[in-house]
């Protein structure tokens, strides 16, 4: 799975390489930044628990699941390729708060915050590493050597941690790592298993969908900070990388990452992506990215995640019209309960229980934050969008946006009230919440159209 996974990561690396060189000639600009790459963290969880977890614990063959989860990533990259056509057109019409504030949640939610736990886990080595790239990289203080901020970070944060380990006040831990040779190579196998990947194909289109969202977003996010890609090619790349990816045996999507205004202010350019894929595609062939994650302890490296969800939440409100922060706001409420659903699933999980213990009130609120968290980007790309509507007085494009959003909830696009998020039809919703959901979106869509017929009748 692993060498099929990077393979994709390494086509779309190679391909927004070339991207922000076409960019740098075009301008005759020598500061490009190339958009960054990788594999779609969400998927990887909905892959596990939602696809190879269920079919494994059903029929005990780890091929099968194997074949199974390879079928839905070549759905996701099909199902992404058709979105591909519309991202400008999307970007054209959704508001910049909406896609800058979406973004921005999930930077300072996800990014930023859950990192966050690892460096205090582990502060001498987490909280060093953190304020030595703040000094470089916020407070403009050179590195010895004139390195780079971020790599001094993660120098520091090693040498403390594995100087702790040699002085015995930490076990630290085992460099115990075999390289083995795994090429990816493509194949059919996953033919064999169409009829039995039928019932999990539901996970592609909210998750093929949530990162052409992203993607989008991320396309606006790269403009705000001086680099302008057509939308349509960084949509159809990761469409084109997850295909490849799956049909060479990866089972997990690849997505455009939030963060490229945080990579400028770090320096890197137009070369960083052929770096990175190239150690990704070559180091997942031989093995070596073990011996990366056995060397780098992870309180090191999260301060720089750190760096890039505080730099894109400031993007977000920094880019758009200051009487949109509300907006920008906004979008970030779905994002914390998908945060709190995540946490708390672990925090249930490491006392031998899940959310189907729970009873009374604590159920009910579990449910509420479910669905207030499944499809979280686009709910928060729909809730900034009719906001900054209303806040411009343009009522009825709320209320087009409201109506866009009942519609969409019936087929639990936003909202699933399933717990992997799996999307459903109308006429056979899993409970009544959709329901009544699509039915307080239809009233806020009306509201908002009897508020604009009222402004008209005023003037």
């Amino acid at each position: 799975m692993v060498p099929g996974t990077a393979l994709g990561a390494l086509a779309g690396n190679l391909a927004y390489t070339r991207l922000a060189v076409r960019l740098m000639r075009t301008t005759g600009r020598e500061d490009v930044t190339a958009m960054p790459f990788g594999i779609d963290t969400p998927t990887l969880f909905a892959m596990v628990f939602g696809v190879l977890g269920p079919v494994m614990v059903a029929t005990g063959d780890p091929g099968l699941a194997w074949k199974v989860g390879m079928v839905v990533t070549i759905a996701i990259g099909i199902v992404k390729t058709a979105l591909a056509f519309a991202g400008d057109f999307t970007r054209r019409v959704v508001p910049r708060a909406a896609l800058l504030g979406s973004i921005g949640g999930v930077a300072i939610l996800l990014i930023a915050f859950l990192p966050s736990l690892k460096v205090f886990g582990d502060p001498l080595v987490g909280m060093v590493a953190l304020v030595v790239l703040f000094l470089a990289l916020f407070g403009r203080v050179r590195m010895p050597f004139g390195v780079p901020g971020a790599f001094a970070a993660v120098v520091a944060g090693a040498a403390l941690y594995w100087g702790r380990a040699w002085l015995g006040a930490d076990a630290g831990h085992a460099l115990d790592v075999r390289l083995q040779l795994a090429l990816p190579w493509p194949t059919l196998v996953w033919l064999d298993a169409l009829d039995d990947a039928l019932p999990y194909l539901s996970v592609a289109l909210p998750f093929a969908l949530v990162t052409v969202v992203g993607g989008i977003d991320n396309t606006e996010s790269a403009a705000a900070a001086g680099d302008a890609y057509p939308t349509r090619d960084i949509l159809m790349t990761e469409a084109l990388a997850t295909i490849l990816a799956g049909g060479c045996g990866g089972v997990i999507q690849n997505t455009p990452y939030i963060g490229h205004p945080a990579y400028k202010a770090m320096g890197a350019r137009a070369g960083y992506t052929l770096a990175t894929g190239v150690v990704i595609g070559a180091g997942a062939a031989v093995g070596a990215l073990a011996v990366l994650v056995a060397v780098l302890p992870e309180a090191a490296v999260a301060p720089i995640l750190i760096f890039i969800g505080l730099e894109i939440t400031a993007q977000a409100f920094l880019a758009t019209p200051a009487r949109h922060g509300a907006a920008v706001a906004l979008t970030f409420v779905p994002v914390a309960a998908a945060v709190v659903v995540l946490q708390g699933g672990s925090l249930l999980a490491g006392v031998g229980k899940s959310a189907s213990d729970l009873t009374g009130d604590a159920r009910a609120t579990w449910q509420t934050l479910t669905m207030l968290g499944n499809g979280f980007i686009l709910s928060a790309v729909l809730w900034g969008s009719a906001l900054t509507a209303i806040i411009e007085r343009r009522f009825a494009v709320a209320g087009v946006v409201f109506a866009i959003a009942s519609g969409v909830v019936l087929f639990g696009v936003i909202h699933s009230p399933l717990a992997n998020g799996a999307v459903f039809w109308p006429w056979s919703p899993p409970n009544a919440l959709p329901l009544r959901l699509a039915g307080a979106y239809g009233a806020l869509a009306v509201l908002c159209w009897l508020a604009a017929r009222r402004m008209r009748a005023v003037s």
